[in-house]
């Protein structure tokens, strides 16, 4: 059975990491600081109406006319912060001149199409709601989040970031904040926070290799390939395969995720470093589908969503917490076979106690 924990407040994530911003607001070129400034200015205020959205209730949305099928609505900010923006094109729509427009339609259904034909889940919230994104959003716009209720893409700086639409995994990740929401809702901060970030990546990276028809040795394991402008010395925004290779530039920073817990990092920046920490359980993960093999979301991707669904998770729920119910997910849904075993493995092989 499906959790859904409304009395908790849905959470505003985004997928570029503030430390990561951070570090640009400081670089010495002013068109990289200035960009970089806008977009935490424009999260912190988006973060603030979450806040307040929670406070007074957020709309009512009606699920979707059609039972298992997407029903998408894409708007267009037009360089403004103001959300939703103008509706460019509703589900069924054809393609139009907007190469983010499409992009943005595609991947939602993308991530639609994943969770109910993988794992029989009809939307983000298991009953049909509709999937909303607004493209263009800000001037400059460094980010993509979830607020809640929908998806929001910036444009990029073309210096750092590229469109935030082109990786199909960014989109993925944001909407998987969504599951979360509407299920284990993890709080937004250490170890839960590193968890709910974690989820995102693990799904994303599943939506990725489904819609390219990727196996788990075939797949890149990188969260928002595509996404670094070409004068950055980096291939993505992490690597679940290797963490911590995925970025070392001059201005943007060096990746640091740690694979293992005997990098585990202590800090208050970050939420309590969420996406920093989020790469030991996503190594954890990597290492399970590399050890199973074939598609990586029909059977360790299986075990994550049977995990994050089954309700038996509190929204404080920690690392061992979480490796112990992938465990126990592994045998109750396979017994205690190879994807029991390589559950246990790969915990084992990031430092965290499974049983």
């Amino acid at each position: 059975m499906t959790a859904n924990r409304t009395g908790f407040e849905p959470v505003f994530c985004t997928i570029v990491p503030p430390h990561v911003l951070d570090h640009l607001a400081r670089s010495g070129d002013p068109r990289l600081s200035a960009a970089a400034r806008k977009t935490l200015v424009a999260d912190a205020a988006q973060r603030t109406a979450r806040r307040l959205t929670t406070v007074v209730g957020a709309p009512s949305v009606s699920p979707a006319a059609e039972p298992e099928k997407p029903q998408r609505t894409i708007h267009d900010a037009k360089h403004k912060q103001d959300l939703p923006g103008k509706k460019v094109r509703g589900e069924g729509d054809k393609p139009g001149k907007d190469a983010t427009v499409n992009r943005a339609y595609a991947g939602l259904g993308a991530t639609f199409e994943l969770f109910l034909k993988a794992f029989s889940r009809n939307s983000i919230d298991g009953q049909g709601l509709p999937l909303i994104a607004t493209v263009h959003f800000g001037e400059d716009y460094g980010n993509a989040f979830w607020n809640g209720e929908q998806m929001v893409f910036g444009d990029g700086d073309g210096e750092i970031f590229l469109d935030f639409t082109i990786p199909v995994d960014v989109i993925g990740h944001e909407l998987a904040h969504g599951v979360t929401q509407y299920t284990a809702n993890f709080s937004y901060f250490g170890q839960p926070g590193a968890l709910n970030e974690s989820v995102s990546d693990v799904f994303g990276s599943l939506i990725k290799q489904y819609t390219l028809g990727q196996n788990a040795e075939q797949a890149d394991w990188l969260i928002g390939a595509g996404l670094l402008a070409p004068r950055v010395t980096g291939k993505a925004l992490r690597s679940m395969k290797e963490p911590g290779s995925a970025y070392d530039d001059d201005v943007l920073g060096k990746d640091p995720q740690p694979a293992t817990m005997d990098g585990y990092v202590r800090t208050g920046r970050d939420n309590g470093g969420v996406h920093i920490n989020s790469g030991i359980p996503n190594h954890a993960f990597y290492l399970a589908a590399e050890a199973l093999g074939g598609n990586a979301w029909e059977r360790a991707g299986q075990i994550w969503y049977d995990t994050l669904t089954a309700g038996g998770l509190e929204v404080d729920a920690n690392f061992e917490d979480f490796a112990k119910a992938t465990v126990a997910a592994a045998a109750s849904r396979y017994g205690e076979g190879e994807e029991h075993q390589a559950v246990v493995k790969a915990w084992s092989q990031v430092g965290v106690a499974s049983s």
